[in-house]
């Protein structure tokens, strides 16, 4: 059964109501680990299998078969529920594509908004509280002032926000390409101004080094608002972003983990390892062998270093 389905049917669909109910009854779900699944294979027969092998019971959906789950047809999504639900597993969150890189401040802004009002239902089908967004990064060839820039952010993730709290969903944002990801100070000034139970934080731990800012700092200053974890690591070398396994970069994996569970984190930590290939980049795998068991190393790896912080 998906995740909180039993509740989600006798609650009244599309109301905020059900959101209350979800984010209260994940308060009592045990951590458990996750994965941005199409690093592992871009079938989801092959997403499913990795996750088998890892052991784990929640997949992070972002595209099958190259394409954003938002964004299938409905007979091409309903085939991917059909396959999760009968593989006993569950999704613990949407990865999607609103507000990301691939869609700056000068773009349309229905775009984002269809695409959320179309993720919602399928969102309810799962069971899946979150989807993740980003929040605009500037437009590279006619970039606005700073000051239009965050209010138009701002003023766009109201309204995604709005349309999130009424479906029942949390818009989970990334420390990542778009205003709000430029800081922490950024991230706090977002959530604070859009003032919405429905858009929260998901801290993914590898972006910070990328974007020479510092992990551990960046996470002090959001923790309030993580509902959610992406685990990736990585470090600058002669200049360059260079991926690496959780625990061996600069995103202090291992000290921000240990600081969630000490503190009684109950979410998920999903894995986007980005070593065999980096989707904003257009990085590919050699071979999807390659790209399949790199991503089981890389859970197996998350999962012994969970093991050494709860032997402490």
């Amino acid at each position: 059964m998906a995740p909180f389905a039993q509740t989600r049917q006798s609650a009244p669909h599309g109301r905020a109501v059900f959101l209350q109910t979800l984010m209260s009854e994940m308060k009592g779900v045990r951590m458990f680990f996750s994965g941005i699944s199409d690093e592992a294979g871009q079938g989801i027969d092959n997403q499913i299998k990795a996750h088998r092998e890892l052991g784990w019971t929640h997949l992070e959906l972002r595209m099958i078969d190259g394409q954003n789950l938002t964004m299938l047809p409905d007979a091409a999504f309903d085939a991917v529920f059909d396959k999760v639900t009968a593989a006993g597993m569950k999704v613990s969150c949407f990865a999607s594509a609103i507000a990301n890189w691939a869609r700056p401040i000068t773009c349309d802004p229905n775009i984002d908004v269809e695409d959320l009002k179309r993720a919602i239902p399928r969102m309810h089908r799962f069971g899946t509280p979150f989807i993740r967004v980003m929040s605009y990064p500037n437009d590279k060839d006619n970039p606005l002032p700073e000051p239009e820039w965050r209010r138009e952010a701002i003023r766009r993730m109201k309204t995604l926000a709005k349309i999130a709290e009424d479906g029942g969903v949390t818009l989970a944002h990334e420390n990542c390409s778009g205003w709000g990801g430029l800081s922490a100070e950024n991230s706090n000034i977002l959530i604070g101004e859009v003032n919405s139970p429905a858009l929260k934080v998901v801290f993914d731990t590898g972006n910070p080094p990328t974007y020479r800012q510092n992990a551990w700092e960046y996470y002090q200053t959001v923790y309030k608002d993580i509902v959610y974890v992406h685990i990736k690591d990585a470090r600058i070398v002669d200049g360059k972003e260079v991926y690496t396994y959780c625990g061996e970069g600069d995103g202090c994996v291992k000290e921000i983990v240990g600081d969630l569970l000490a503190k009684g984190y109950d979410g998920g930590f999903s894995i986007e390892p980005h070593l065999a290939a980096v989707i904003h980049t257009g990085q590919k795998a050699d071979t999807e062998q390659h790209l399949y068991e790199s991503y089981v190393e890389y859970g197996r790896r998350l999962m012994r270093i969970v093991e050494d912080i709860r032997k402490r």
